[in-house]
């Protein structure tokens, strides 16, 4: 059911003069979805306080809830037709929803409430559906959804992701919005947080290492083996408020990001709508610092000269500045999963070696991942995953290449099934066909190159000289003729 209401409103919007493509799709969706999840979720909260006998205060205002406005109900259970529409459901959204739903964070205690998250949102937000009869059709078809089971929100979040997927295929650089989920479980299993680490993606876009992470720790506990049922009240808390934190530059993956994590089951994420690299990095102390930092920032942006003052590595791409920022972020003994471009492990600017040499400094380099061309849609580019830890210097890397013997792409995509391999090496740093390790001292010390060439792959049979292909030919004629010949004696 889910499935067919997503597409009917896509359809819907599709015809709306002002959506214009895949990202307005998921953006105008995402706003009324939130607020029909908001409902359910007081609605929850609501039968929670009456239960025990409390009395639940909502957060929304009556003129504003979702059954005043978008879906007043008729006894028989359906929206009643005098609700509004046209004009003024359009008028109603601009000047008078969007407004008081903004203020709402004015009210807010903390900025990790939900109250602060739908300011935030809807200061982000605006309402790009022009025809009220669209907006009417999709309120609708989103009132039909329900979000009041686990396996109802279960459903949602899955559905959401794809249509993430698809908004990352559209744009011009899928990797901006979409890392492939396989990837970055395979990411958060290698890196195997715990409860109580503080998890930090500093370039959260729709927030899928978040996502994931949460996925994962509600999986496997506090010991790392444990199931969601030995979760305590104190776990559950703090996997709600104090685990995940997030920064992202863009509006619409910072609204995407928030819905994405509350869809997953975190209500209040601490997702901040900021550039990170805005920040000097000789500013950040100890108590600003994150136990993991999983992510995979922006490939190929250029940032301005004011911004670069901020690092002490001068380069105007963003994702060398992303890791100075991920490396001074992470604490002593922090654990780190960063997906850059593969010639960061080769480049031969003064920036990249610099880069190189304070990663390898400073940090353990303990496992690079080398990940196949067509691994992010729409990218163009090779990437490699660096897995490090922050304190000690690297003695020794761990490289894995990822050899898939077929090309990926959007209907041959990235795959669990592929990444076993690598999972399964990667705990021992076992040397394989497609594995080897690199002694940091035999590298070259003035340029840090790491870019080392596979040993183990297996050598090519040398192509053989005309004068033995001939000679060898000659030698079957020969046999197939006294084959020939036998056969004839024996008619």
């Amino acid at each position: 059911m889910f499935e067919q209401t997503f597409k009917n409103i896509d359809d819907t919007l599709w015809k709306d003069a002002g959506c214009s493509s895949e990202l307005d799709y998921v953006e105008q969706t995402s706003w009324v979805l939130f607020l029909k999840y908001l409902d359910d979720l007081e609605k929850d909260k609501a039968t929670a306080a009456e239960l025990t006998g409390k009395t639940y205060t909502n957060i929304i205002s009556p003129e504003f809830q979702w059954t005043k406005w978008a879906a007043p109900k008729l006894k028989s259970g359906k929206i009643d037709h005098n609700a509004l529409t046209g004009d003024d459901l359009v008028d109603f959204v601009n000047s008078k929803l969007f407004p008081y739903l903004k203020k709402i964070k004015t009210d807010a205690e903390h900025a990790d409430t939900i109250e602060y998250k739908i300011g935030e949102i809807f200061s982000e937000l605006k309402n790009r559906i022009q025809s009220g009869y669209n907006l009417r059709e999709v309120i609708n078809n989103i009132d039909e959804l329900r979000f009041r089971t686990h396996k109802e929100k279960h459903e949602m979040s899955h559905l959401y992701e794809a249509k993430i997927k698809n908004m990352g295929n559209a744009g011009r650089n899928g990797g901006e919005y979409y890392t492939p989920r396989p990837l970055i479980k395979t990411i958060v299993i290698v890196v195997a947080p715990k409860i109580g680490n503080k998890i930090y993606d500093g370039a959260v876009g729709s927030a899928g290492f978040l996502c994931e992470s949460f996925e994962y720790l509600k999986n496997k506990g506090k010991d790392g083996t444990s199931s969601v049922s030995k979760l305590t009240t104190a776990d559950t808390e703090t996997l709600q408020r104090k685990t995940f934190y997030g920064k992202e530059k863009k509006s619409l993956a910072y609204i995407i990001g928030i819905m994405n994590m509350i869809l997953h089951g975190v209500e209040a994420p601490n997702i901040i709508h900021t550039n990170t690299l805005a920040e000097n990095l000789a500013d950040i102390q100890e108590k600003d610092r994150y136990d993991i930092v999983l992510a995979n920032p922006p490939f190929g942006g250029k940032e301005r000269a004011e911004v670069q003052q901020n690092f002490p590595i001068k380069t105007g791409e963003t994702a060398s500045l992303f890791l100075q920022h991920f490396i001074k972020i992470l604490k002593a003994g922090g654990k780190a999963g960063v997906v850059i471009k593969n010639t960061f492990l080769s480049n031969t600017d003064n920036a990249s070696i610099a880069l190189r040499k304070e990663l390898l400094t400073n940090c353990n380099l303990h496992t690079v991942l080398d990940l196949p061309g067509g691994t992010f849609t729409g990218a163009g580019v090779k990437t490699v995953v660096l897995f490090f830890e922050k304190g000690n210097s690297t003695k020794k890397t761990w490289f894995y290449q990822l050899n898939l013997g077929r090309n990926l792409g959007k209907t041959n995509a990235l795959n669990e099934k592929d990444l076993a391999d690598f999972i399964e090496l990667q705990k021992t740093k076992a040397e394989s066909e497609n594995s080897w390790t690199v002694n940091i001292k035999d590298i070259d010390q003035t340029t840090f190159d790491l870019s080392a060439k596979n040993p183990n792959t297996p050598e090519e049979a040398p192509l053989r000289k005309p004068k033995e292909i001939l000679k060898e030919m000659k030698a079957l004629d020969k046999e197939s003729a006294d084959i020939l010949d036998s056969i004839l004696e024996m008619i």
